[in-house]
């Protein structure tokens, strides 16, 4: 059996090639600072399925969710196809990207690029959740913008729990999607924003070099737990 560690991200999956890509690529970045191989994975939607990838390995293994709050896939999906993993490999999971600082900053980033002035009314648009421990991370995010904007932030989501972006976007706000990829998602926020007449909207966060930060900073710590450890799934 090999013993070679493996990168494995698992991102949603989509039937819209554009946004399986940005794993793709983002997984691609991570990989070469980390000087490992890896494979980007998904919930469904789109192949390779995390299950599979998992199911096929001859060595350890660190999964980083490309999600960016917790939710049923992260709750549910993510450990049953992780403890599938062959025996005597070790795979370890780790928790969603967000919230984080770095996806704060990544999202100023995004937004200054787009032409919004740092502490102009802001609201932030996530694709939204009916699980709790998601709401409460997209809040924990939301304050996280807010520290890095410099202002108030107005969180609004596309389904599940809170307020709809129509419900709160007044004319001249800069809008930020919270979202990692593009697609359906990220075209009904830019809609949207030209509707309410947002002064600004800015790209989804994709490859941003903070983001790629960030996943190789949770895949250097799972990575070192994976190799250390002699169990399946942690």
């Amino acid at each position: 059996m090999s013993r070679a560690p493996r990168l494995v991200t698992v991102a949603h999956g989509t039937r819209r090639a554009g946004g399986n890509e940005t794993a793709r690529r983002l997984t691609a970045a991570a990989a070469e600072r980390l000087g490992v191989p890896a494979t980007a994975a998904y919930v469904e939607l789109s192949e390779p399925l995390l299950a599979d990838v998992v199911a096929r390995l001859d060595g350890p293994a660190a999964v980083v969710p490309l999600l960016l709050s917790t939710g049923f896939h992260v709750r549910q999906d993510l450990p049953q196809a992780c403890a599938a993993a062959p025996a005597g490999v070790p795979v370890a999971l780790g928790r969603p990207l967000g919230p984080d600082p770095l996806l704060a900053r990544a999202q100023v980033d995004r937004l200054v690029e787009a032409g919004a002035e740092p502490g102009a009314p802001l609201v932030m648009v996530a694709a939204g959740s009916t699980d709790l421990r998601a709401w409460r991370d997209l809040r924990g995010a939301t304050r996280l913008l807010g520290q890095e904007w410099g202002g108030r932030v107005r969180l609004t989501t596309l389904s599940g729990y809170g307020r709809r972006p129509e419900e709160v976007v007044r004319p001249g706000d800069a809008v930020s999607p919270y979202l990692l990829s593009p697609g359906l998602f990220s075209r009904k926020v830019r809609e949207m924003a030209e509707t309410a007449g947002a002064g600004s909207c800015a790209d989804v966060l994709g490859e941003h070099p903070l983001v790629v930060d960030l996943v190789v900073e949770r895949a250097r710590a799972l990575l070192g737990e994976a190799g250390s450890q002699p169990g399946r799934c942690r």
